[in-house]
């Protein structure tokens, strides 16, 4: 027979158990919990790094990614209408060279790059003299059609807006094999840390003098270290297809590269650079 005694140590014995397993219970939600909230933070490091050392504003071809900050994933493609053409007939050239072409332009010369892109022609001005390594390269790459039939492969829609273009990969991880100087980080047009819209730079492995052929375009105010080179800006009918190309938002990031693809097809149909 129990006794009273006995009873109340039982009944004890089965209050801490139960409070045992509601601790360990407890216990188990909270690090399912954290391990959520953990990988969500992730999520949103890795995206914040992007921009830094996968995506934009970085030139992955040295292990780089400048940019991809993190840019919050638009509509998915399918729920939103592709506002640009079929790309051009044709086939990427993939080039390189062992070392930085010559420097062969005028930098008292007033020098333009057409992109003929699937969404509309980008025209810009280039800034010869404040870069003439950068405007000398892009005209000798331009020349050997490298650039042609290639895909801007990152928008970037939050903390900052650009789309970067310039890898014949389309990964974020091409280049012409050789690097180029930084140059022009004191323009003028650079005040706060702000690459005002309208901008053409370049990107780069968060290194000084790593550029090569990635370049990003902002089509709006952006604040960034000034490390990325400033060599021109794009007309007005050009921040137009700018707009355009932003209004259709970007994919959500490609878990290997952390690319955030625009929804629009973005085609460098011909590269042209001329001299006036």
């Amino acid at each position: 027979m129990v006794t009273q005694e006995q009873r109340k140590r039982q009944l004890a014995r089965e209050k801490f158990l139960r409070q045992q397993q509601r601790r360990t219970s407890a216990r188990r939600k909270a690090r399912v919990r954290n391990s959520v909230i953990a990988s969500v933070l992730g999520v949103i490091i890795i995206g914040s790094l992007a921009l830094y050392t996968t995506g934009v504003l970085k030139d992955d071809d040295k292990a780089n990614a400048s940019a991809e900050t993190s840019a919050s994933p638009s509509a998915a493609p399918s729920a939103v209408k592709d506002p640009c053409e079929k790309a051009a007939a044709g086939s990427i050239k993939k080039l390189t060279w062992k070392k930085e072409p010559a420097v062969t332009i005028d930098t008292s010369a007033k020098y333009t790059m057409k992109l003929a892109t699937t969404c509309g022609d980008i025209d810009i001005a280039l800034k010869a003299k404040a870069a003439p390594h950068t405007v000398n390269s892009f005209d000798f790459l331009a020349g050997k059609g490298y650039f042609d039939h290639t895909k801007c492969h990152r928008l970037t829609t939050n903390g900052i807006y650009v789309l970067q273009c310039g890898d014949p990969t389309g990964s974020g991880s091409g280049g012409p094999g050789y690097t180029i100087p930084d140059e022009n980080l004191k323009d003028a047009t650079l005040k706060s840390n702000v690459y005002p819209a309208g901008t053409i730079a370049m990107a780069n492995t968060g290194q000084a003098h790593t550029g090569g052929s990635q370049f990003f375009l902002v089509y709006q105010d952006s604040q960034l270290p000034p490390s990325y080179t400033p060599f021109g800006t794009v007309s007005a009918d050009g921040m137009k297809v700018l707009k355009k190309i932003a209004a259709a938002g970007s994919q959500p990031a490609d878990p290997t590269t952390q690319n955030t693809a625009p929804n629009a097809t973005v085609v460098i149909n011909k590269a042209t650079v001329t001299k006036s």
